[in-house]
């Protein structure tokens, strides 16, 4: 059996929004009481992640690491089309990843006690993102 569902996130530029509760939600109300919930994000310029949810942090420390390794402007580039930031949230969205899978039991995700579902955005400015939930059980 399968359901999905789409989910609008709208961001407010560079970093992790939770969306835990988001697809716990899409989770509580599906028609299989056990499975998989997988998340997927229809966007090349973000991306998805399951980090620590507790400390904040975590997720400063983490968009530090994705300047580092894809920054904006690097005069390498070819694609620019949409300003400096463009090809490096390409770039990172390859090192997030654009979907996730996380296993569900008796209507509850199955993450762990510091975990939480992040949508990354890595463009400067705010976007609005679709992220579609599957359901598979």
């Amino acid at each position: 059996m399968a359901d999905q569902h789409r989910l609008s996130i709208p961001t407010h530029g560079r970093g992790g929004i939770e969306i835990t509760d988001a697809v716990a939600a899409v989770v509580r109300q599906a028609k299989a009481a056990n499975g998989i919930a997988h998340v997927f994000v229809r966007h090349t310029s973000c991306g998805l992640a399951i980090t620590e949810n507790a400390d904040a942090s975590v997720r400063v420390d983490l968009e530090t690491l994705l300047r580092r390794w894809a920054p904006d402007g690097d005069p390498a580039y070819r694609h620019d089309l949409e300003g400096d930031d463009d090809m490096a949230a390409h770039a990172r969205a390859l090192l997030t990843g654009v979907s996730l899978s996380v296993p569900f039991a008796d209507g509850r995700l199955l993450l762990g006690t510091w975990q939480g579902i992040y949508l990354f955005e890595h463009r400067a400015q705010g976007h609005r993102r679709e992220v579609v939930v599957t359901l598979l059980g």
